[in-house]
């Protein structure tokens, strides 16, 4: 199938209510069928159960705890490195934000302020920085961990489409990923603030992250917004220490200033990652 009419395709089916069904699905529990489902679904994709904290599909009681299982300790041993992958998948794209535009696809460029859900004052800081785009196909561990150790300054919900996420996507919907229903989280480090966006697609259920829980549903139509400068609320996580999930896959997009960090020389786009391996190091000043 080609591009355009998979696109178009896309455009024609009831994308909110397609994805309303499937969290409905996803998260009862109907006991032989869900372990039915759950053996088909690692049949198609071909998801390697030995990797996981417990392997037998018999012990997932809805499908939805099946898809964001646990790894077994030591599965995904961190890096010695400065930035680490904070997820199982492939690279969609990374490299140079050009001023304020995010490379997504041949022909396809978005701006970090319409990712932030509109903040140009956030986006800011990200003016000729760096980016990272990282897509989790059905068959990935589908937790999503800190690249870097940082404290969170606030969350955005972010109401918007339900595409697809897939390269075909990708090349296809200008302005994918800031079009998208996201929940976007804004860290500050130590050498400033970085971003990391979750995005939703067709049939992703639900995006959560440890500290809030599910974050939608629900879905109101508005922007929603988290802040959590207090003291009582405060929240700091380590770099590898996991931050959410998603209910299904899809794709973190992260942001970082200028002169933070030089991507690892053996990524490459398409290249599959996995979480843990080296992502970037410290620039020198960015050290």
């Amino acid at each position: 199938m080609s591009d355009r009419i998979a696109v178009l395709a896309q455009h024609l089916l009831p994308k909110q209510a397609l994805t309303q069904l499937a969290g409905r699905l996803a998260a009862s529990n109907a006991g032989s069928l869900t372990t039915a489902v759950i053996r088909w679904f690692i049949g198609r994709y071909d998801v390697d159960m030995s990797e996981a904290a417990e392997p037998n599909p018999v012990c997932y009681p809805t499908f939805n705890e099946f898809f964001t299982r646990a790894l077994r300790d030591g599965a995904r041993p961190l890096a010695e490195a400065d930035f680490v992958c904070p997820v199982d998948g492939a690279i969609s794209q990374f490299g140079r934000i050009e001023r304020d535009q995010i490379f997504q696809a041949k022909g396809h460029r978005y701006s970090t302020a319409a990712l932030l859900g509109g903040d140009s004052e956030r986006a800011a800081a990200f003016v000729d920085g760096d980016f990272a785009t990282l897509y989790l196909s059905p068959r990935d561990y589908h937790r999503i961990h800190m690249p870097v150790a940082g404290r969170l300054r606030q969350m955005l919900h972010v109401p918007g489409e339900l595409f697809s996420v897939n390269p075909a996507t990708a090349r296809g919907v200008a302005g994918l990923f800031a079009r998208n229903e996201r929940v976007v989280c804004l860290f500050d480090a130590d050498f400033g603030p970085f971003v990391l966006t979750l995005v939703g697609a067709t049939i992703v259920g639900s995006m959560a992250t440890v500290w809030h829980g599910t974050v939608n549903p629900p879905r109101s139509g508005e922007i929603r917004s988290w802040t959590y400068d207090d003291h009582d609320r405060r929240i700091e996580l380590a770099k590898g220490e996991e931050m959410g999930r998603f209910m299904l896959g899809s794709t973190v997009v992260m942001l970082f200033p200028r002169n933070t960090l030089a991507f690892n020389p053996d990524w490459r786009a398409a290249r599959p990652v996995r979480m843990g391996e080296m992502m970037a190091k410290r620039t020198p000043s960015g050290a």
